[in-house]
């Protein structure tokens, strides 16, 4: 195939380059051979063969002459020229050509000459005379007929048209060598493209990271797969044109093979062949070189895990090393060792994992892995690293042993010491004066000194040589006061022996036993070096000083006794409670922001996850904003913040109302959590089957599902509150106890505002945005009855008996009535709704705080009572607080009313005439008081016209109670509202016009209605004319001849302004005309109760 390769190089015309040429068949090679082999080429008849130009004629002879293998070119071509229908001319013409222009050796030259008598005669006559003009190489011979030709080439090897059996066909032997000739080309450059890409492959350099290294590996095996498919194209295309190549042996078994066509067949086989063997040494190189990167990819991955195991054992080494206390007393060595042994547990996963890295490094090595002098070490190192740490641990646990063993025989010693210095003040003096009761005595001693051998310090020095790898300098004075202990008391015992031997060796006189006096005991010698010291008192001295130790521990609990009902003694144990609080508050407060950070870490980051993608439900994976809301928030909020100021806070837990009262603004975050809870808890509803939440549980080990998690924020704002009241309770008489109650009201606060939100979140129905409301205030539900005294649309609104369910909304500039109506569900889902129905604008609405009969009903009207909504609370409690509200909203209006127009009143009062001294009449006495004028003025909405007593009149020597009186301002806190004065400008009610009416009897108001200005009791002036409708009540008093017209509860239409405060106004009613007074109009519209005077002129 190398030689075919070659002869392509030199030859490069191929068949599809002069494929036009070779179609005009003016010559073709039909596959015969001579009797010798020699390939026949065949000029067949062709008229324009003197019209082929040189080039195309030397292209085509110079391609059929390369086709023979080299040994049969050799031998030399013959030449087959058909001419039996041309004309001599034509003839000499054409060998002329051919000799003189054919590129290969020839060997013999065969015309068939014209078969036309005059033209053969002619032939022959112009033969013999210009013979010298076909002088060639080889000799050319002029055949009369075409078995003559058989004569020289048989008839096997000539085609049909020569009177042959050969089967040729010149478009078939076209697409045959066009076919073998793209193959062999094919062959060449899958050849060259696996020469280049093995050359790639073997200079490429290993990179020095796993990332790197897996992408070259990914990238070298995808360039492998593509050249073993361009191989497998290849061998498919050559099996298939060998296939064509054999077609008519398979049609045919009689048929055979010319040797052009064996040739080609042994072309594709040869190229077949090589190609196969090309694979197989590709497929070996490719073996070696992926093994090199598979090995590499090992290499990277044991060098990366290396180095996180070596830091994971550096650092435990560090913490061993760190691990140096050895313990103060036999308790804390015990826990020492547990601290210990839950260290060694904890850092098991690290050692097993640096000793099964270890193990990998060794299978690597065993398989010959091509770097073994770079793994070999740091399998070494990693096993040293393991059994230092190992011998670290043991190290340590062998002095914390000693040092809990030192710590028994000192708690020994002490106790043994305790029991001798309370047997020495258990023996009665009295008893000990007799031998029987000095001899039972001594027998208690020396029984209690055996015990000695097991419980004592032997030998201060072999103490100090056993342990002295534990002894600090802390541990051995330690050590030195306990022995000094234990001798002291052994040598009160032997004084006690001594002299309990001396009345147990004679008889004594009975002698009265007198006890011992405190001055003459405390004088004892101490042998003791360490009794001299107060904080190590002697034994003996302390047990004379303390008397026998029954009666002291008689006197201590009478003195704690006595302390218990003392008050040190009850702050003592409050200061107790409040510590318990305190931990309990810590606590809960770690696991909190640990689960926090479960859920988080858990759940939320795993959905970004690449690795469980294919887990995540497709409803799930825009939605993490919506399923955990500002979980984050509140986690870093209590991570970074309040759990450590909380913390600061620990030995002074009474204080702790502080940190809650500096953070409570962040506590705001925990309203957008519990908003954002129902869609939520919906979204768990529709994906808690998801594989995903599954694979997450296993994987943390959660025995409850996520929903448990997302509801942990909802129930630690609750616990707050527990925990203050607690805290509290323990703190009344403390320091921090007006910050406690201040920070228990501020999380109660928050509560409601949570509570309220929730329910301010589920109104439906209401046509804009319910912020612009501004702050919610108050929400919850009452019985409702209606008193509209305007128009005539609905009999019902007249007189309602039956009252409607609604579900008030208190906000600063409006109160909306909804109606409450139940869902169905589960969770949230069963949370009820609101169907928005009324809203009422604060800044034209008054109240009525109490209704006769019903201390639990107050009225809320709106536009000078032109709609009236009696208002049933639940109890009286809330009634009252709804009420205080209310009047907080409405004064806080009335302040911005007063500043907004102060100045613009001030400058119309500079330009008012002076009114005429008071007079008594209702019609004049009035109009001259400027200070009520001006009072009038400057205050344009009063609330004694919009919070009123009662609905009946009350006399103008009662005066009102009012949020706004000088002696009861109130001194809450101001509500921002509409700062235009009359606080209606470009507000009007707002309700559904669209709806249908319905059975609750609800309407809105035909217009707005215009009234008076509100003046305080008794306070009339001039009043300008105000075009519009009122409605007049005129009492017993009040009567006049002007009255007759109108009369109290008409409603009456100003036609004119009269001088002197007079006003001509039209009974809408009886269609009177009378004067009225305006100053008289005006103080009775604010002595009513029909008609009160809150108003606000919309001309």
């Amino acid at each position: 195939m190398k030689d075919e390769i070659m002869h392509q190089d030199i030859t490069p015309l191929c068949a599809a380059d002069i494929q036009d040429q070779l179609k005009k068949r003016f010559a073709y090679l039909s596959g015969g051979r001579g009797q010798d082999g020699s390939p026949v080429i065949t000029f067949p008849d062709y008229p324009a063969f003197s019209d082929v130009p040189d080039r195309e004629f030397q292209n085509v002879m110079t391609y059929l002459t390369s086709i023979p293998s080299l040994q049969d070119a050799g031998v030399g071509f013959i030449l087959v020229i058909d001419r039996r229908q041309d004309k001599w001319t034509s003839v000499k013409a054409s060998v002329l050509r051919i000799a003189a222009s054919f590129p290969a050796n020839l060997q013999l030259v065969l015309v068939l000459r014209p078969t036309g008598f005059f033209q053969r005669t002619l032939s022959d006559l112009a033969f013999k005379f210009n013979r010298d003009d076909f002088k060639m190489k080889v000799p050319v011979i002029m055949l009369s007929s075409v078995p003559e030709l058989h004569s020289y080439i048989d008839k096997s090897q000539l085609t049909e048209d020569l009177g042959g059996t050969l089967d040729y066909c010149h478009t078939r032997w076209l697409c045959h060598r066009t076919a073998i000739e793209g193959f062999a080309l094919m062959v060449k450059q899958t050849a060259q493209m696996l020469q280049a890409f093995g050359t790639e492959l073997a200079e490429t350099e290993l990179p020095n990271d796993v990332q790197s290294t897996s992408s070259v590996l990914c990238a070298h095996t995808e360039k492998k797969d593509k050249a073993k498919e361009d191989m497998r194209l290849a061998l498919d295309k050559g099996q298939s044109i060998l296939e064509t190549i054999r077609e008519p042996l398979a049609k045919s078994g009689e048929h055979s093979l010319n040797q052009d066509q064996l040739d080609n067949q042994s072309t594709v086989q040869r190229l077949l062949a090589q190609l196969q063997e090309t694979e197989a040494a590709f497929d070996a190189f490719w073996a070696k070189h992926q093994q090199k990167l598979q090995q590499c990819l090992q290499l990277r991955h044991f060098e990366q895990d290396f180095r996180e195991v070596k830091a994971s054992l550096d650092a435990l080494a560090q913490k061993i090393a760190a691990f140096t206390d050895v313990g103060n007393s036999l308790a804390h060595a015990e826990h020492l060792l547990k601290d210990l042994a839950s260290f060694e547990e904890k850092s098991g996963a690290a050692v097993e994992r640096a000793r099964t890295l270890a193990g990998e490094g060794g299978r690597l090595i065993d398989s010959k892995h091509y770097a073994v002098d770079s793994i070999r070490p740091k399998c070494l190192e990693l096993q040293h690293l393991c059994d230092q740490f190992a011998a670290e641990v043991g190290r340590r646990r062998g002095l914390l042993s000693k040092s809990l063993e030192l710590h028994g025989l000192l708690e020994a010693s002490l106790k043994w010491c305790d029991e001798g210095v309370y047997l020495l003040a258990s023996q009665p003096v009295d008893k000990c004066q007799s031998q029987e009761g000095a001899e039972a005595a001594l027998q208690e001693i020396e029984k209690f000194l055996e015990t000695g051998a097991e419980n004592k310090i032997q030998e201060l020095d072999r103490i100090y040589q056993d342990y002295e790898s534990i002894l600090t300098a802390d541990l051995m004075e330690h050590v030195q006061k306990v022995f000094q202990k234990q001798e002291g008391m052994e040598e009160m015992f032997h004084r006690r022996q001594a002299s309990l031997k001396k009345l147990a060796a004679k008889q004594m006189r009975p002698v009265q036993p007198v006890a011992p006096r405190p001055e003459a005991l405390s004088k004892s010698p101490c042998p003791s070096p360490g009794g001299r010291r107060a904080s190590e008192n002697t034994f003996e001295g302390g047990v004379l000083r303390r008397g026998p130790y029954r009666r002291a521990k008689s006197e201590m609990s009478e003195s704690r006794q006595g302390r218990g009902s003392s008050t040190g003694d009850e702050e003592e144990n409050l200061a107790v409670l409040r510590r318990h609080v305190m931990n309990e508050l810590l606590d809960t407060e770690r696991v909190y922001v640990e689960e926090l950070l479960c859920v988080l870490e858990g759940y939320a980051a795993e959905l970004d996850s690449p690795l469980m993608a294919h887990l995540v439900s497709p409803g799930l994976q825009t939605k993490k904003d919506v399923l955990f809301g500002n979980m984050e928030e509140i986690y870093h909020f209590h991570n970074r913040i309040f759990l450590r100021e909380l913390e600061n806070y620990i030995d002074c837990p009474e204080l702790v109302g502080r940190c809650f009262l500096e953070r409570m603004a962040e506590f705001q975050i925990y309203e957008r959590y519990c908003q954002n809870k129902p869609r939520s808890e919906s979204l768990w509803r529709q994906c808690s089957d998801c594989p995903f939440f599954q694979e997450c549980q296993r994987k943390l080990d959660h025995k409850l599902s996520l929903d448990s998690y997302l509801l942990k924020p909802v129930q630690r704002i609750t616990k707050y509150q527990l925990l203050l009241k607690e805290m509290l309770k323990y703190s009344k008489s403390c320091e921090g106890a007006e910050d406690l109650q201040e920070a228990l009201g501020s999380i109660l606060g928050i509560l409601k505002a949570v509570n309220d939100s929730m329910h301010l979140i589920a109104v439906t129905g209401y046509d804009g945005n319910l912020s612009d409301l501004g702050k919610l205030l108050m929400q919850g539900s009452f019985s409702v009855w209606t008193d509209h005294k305007r128009g005539h649309a609905k009999v019902k609104d007249l007189a309602r008996f039956k009252p409607m369910q609604r579900h008030l909304f208190l906000h600063e500039k409006a109160v909306l009535f909804c109606k409450k109506r139940e869902e169905n569900g589960e969770g949230y889902e069963k949370a009820p709704s609101y169907s928005y129905k009324q809203s009422l604008n604060m800044a034209a609405v008054g109240i009525t705080e109490n209704v006769k009969g019903d201390g639990r009903k107050f009225e809320i009207w709106y536009n000078a009572r032109e709609e009236v909504y009696i208002v049933q609370a639940p109890t009286p409690e809330v009634k009252a607080a709804w009420v205080s509200e209310i009047r907080k909203v409405l004064t806080g209006q009335l302040q911005a009313c007063r500043e907004a127009s102060q100045h613009r009143v001030l400058e119309q009062s500079q330009s008012l005439p002076l009114p005429a001294p008071p007079s008594s009449s209702p019609s004049k006495g009035s109009t001259s008081n400027i200070r009520k004028l001006e009072g009038r003025k400057t205050d344009p909405l009063s609330l004694e016209g919009r919070v009123s007593a009662a609905p009946t009149p009350r006399p103008p020597d009662e005066g009102r109670a009012s949020p706004t009186s000088p002696d009861k301002k109130a001194k809450r806190h101001e509500v921002k509202s509409d700062p235009t004065p009359f606080g209606l400008r470009g507000w009007s009610k707002t309700s559904q016009p669209s709806e249908a009416p319905e059975d609750d009897g609800w309407s809105s108001a035909e217009e707005l209605v215009n009234s008076s200005d509100a003046e305080e009791e008794g306070r009339v002036g001039p009043r300008k004319l105000a075009p519009g409708k009122y409605t007049v009540v005129l009492g017993e008093e009040k009567e006049s001849p002007e009255a007759l017209a109108v009369r109290s509860g008409d409603v009456v239409e100003v036609v004119q302004e009269g001088d002197e405060g007079l006003w001509y106004v039209r009974n809408l009613t009886s269609s009177k005309e009378s004067w009225v007074p305006a100053s008289s109009l005006s103080a009775l519209l604010c002595t009513s109760s029909s008609a009160q005077c809150l108003s606000s002129s919309v001309w």
